[in-house]
């Protein structure tokens, strides 16, 4: 058993599915190389070997999909076809429901804001991440301030509701906070949402890499995820849903592989879309992205949803105490310190600046953490002003499968040091950014710099 696995057994945390650069090592300012602390998985997480391995085996057979005559082309096809039965399972779809193919989360409500019929009411909460926060437009916008509590939230979106002019609705939700981790009651607003008679669109980026996500047991109408936060970062995410609005929408983008038929009229073209999801995937599908994705669902799957969260669990808990013991640390939080959450954690430090303290837990410790606002720049004030910091941004921590108990306990240890002696090297600000003043770190041997 490696040494790692042999400390989580120890700690009674479940093996988990491997990750790549799981033995990655760092430099350090002053010389020194240590195994990396990935406490960024919110961003973006490493991919599972085995879609590395799924990617090394699909690449030497990649050729163009749907069109192509020629017997890679039919391989690849059938990658990618089947890809739709794979997200369709994983998030417990309806067999009539569409997999559309997008790039990331983004990409997919982005999409999905262009499929809503005229008039369509949409109401979501400000704590939304900007991929949720911003597609929407027009004056039947209702956004609701952060609530104070889950019962505040089902409250507020039931007046709201109430108020909405006639006509179709949406409620845009977030499944888990991309800011504090915490698991929003996707079922209980659903349940607010149908007395309506409103649909809902789940941003469920954040919660896919932790929990299971079922569209069924939710009863929400389309779920939007990203490889990249789900351990395949190959530029493919997905909307997956019901498909009379999509089916009846504009394309999302408008070109090859979205036509059924273009024919000359002389005086314009004659277009005939598809109507499968198709019509919104316009240009040469990312077989290799579509592929890495269905591979980390079949292979978190495969390996079992109880592992997964019981490891997260473990490792969450011992990452909150630890920081319960740091003076000064004020973590951030929507509804309440007991409140269930995926491995997320933010917060800001008494008299220490987090982008300062970010750049330090990187150059003298090997810690990869986030600093800033998170894309949630609404919600990250608010809950700042909540906890009572007088700082702007926070920083977050992130726990993922290749987070193990020394990672967090080397955070831990690096932000007690930090507190009482501050940071070891000299820094500045340069472009907007803290970093070492003198940083002898060497960079990898394939990244060159252009002349």
């Amino acid at each position: 058993m490696p040494a790692t696995a042999a400390v989580e057994a120890a700690a009674g945390i479940p093996a988990v599915p491997p990750v790549v650069g799981a033995r990655l090592a760092v430099p350090l300012v002053d010389g020194r190389r240590v195994p990396y602390a990935n406490l960024d998985h919110a961003a973006s997480t490493p991919a599972l070997e085995a879609v590395r391995d799924a990617v090394d085996e699909l690449l030497p057979w990649y050729a163009s999909v749907h069109r192509g005559a020629g017997f890679a082309s039919q391989v690849c096809t059938r990658v990618h076809d089947q890809a739709r039965d794979v997200l369709r399972r994983f998030v417990g779809a309806h067999r009539t429901d569409q997999v559309i193919f997008t790039r990331n989360t983004t990409d997919s409500l982005n999409l999905l804001a262009g499929a809503l019929p005229r008039g369509t009411s949409v109401v979501l909460f400000d704590t939304e991440h900007h991929a949720a926060l911003l597609p929407w437009r027009g004056p039947r916008v209702h956004r609701l301030r952060t609530p104070e509590s889950a019962g505040d939230a089902a409250l507020a979106l039931d007046r709201a509701l109430a108020d909405c002019a006639v006509g179709p609705r949406l409620v845009v939700l977030t499944a888990a906070s991309n800011v504090t981790g915490e698991v929003w009651p996707i079922a209980e607003l659903s349940a607010v949402a149908r007395r309506h008679g409103a649909r809902v669109a789940l941003d469920a980026a954040q919660l896919a890499p932790h929990r299971p996500v079922d569209i069924r047991a939710l009863d929400v109408d389309w779920v939007a995820l990203s490889g990249h936060k789900l351990y395949a970062p190959f530029g493919a995410g997905a909307l997956v849903g019901r498909a009379d609005w999509l089916r009846a929408a504009e394309p999302h983008l408008v070109g090859g592989g979205a036509t059924a038929s273009v024919t000359d009229r002389g005086d314009r073209l004659a277009v005939t879309w598809s109507t499968g999801p198709e019509r919104h995937e316009a240009g040469s599908p990312n077989v290799v992205g579509v592929h890495a994705l269905a591979t980390a669902c079949e292979a978190i799957t495969r390996h079992g949803w109880d592992a997964v969260v019981e490891h997260e669990r473990v490792l969450l808990h011992r990452l909150r105490a630890g920081l319960a013991t740091v003076p000064g640390l004020r973590p951030l939080s929507l509804f309440g310190a007991e409140h269930d959450r995926v491995g997320v954690v933010s917060f800001t430090v008494d008299g220490l600046d987090s982008g300062l303290a970010a750049a330090v837990l990187s150059a003298e410790h090997g810690i990869g953490v986030r600093d800033g606002a998170f894309c949630a720049h609404v919600a990250t004030a608010r809950l700042l002003d909540r906890a009572g910091s007088s700082e702007r941004r926070a920083l977050r921590v992130s726990i993922g499968l290749g987070t193990t108990p020394e990672h967090v306990d080397r955070l831990v240890a690096a932000l007690h040091a930090l507190v009482d002696g501050g940071p070891a090297a000299e820094y500045a600000l340069v472009d907007g950014r803290w970093a070492p003043v003198e940083d002898p770190r060497p960079l990898p041997p394939f990244l060159r710099e252009l002349p």
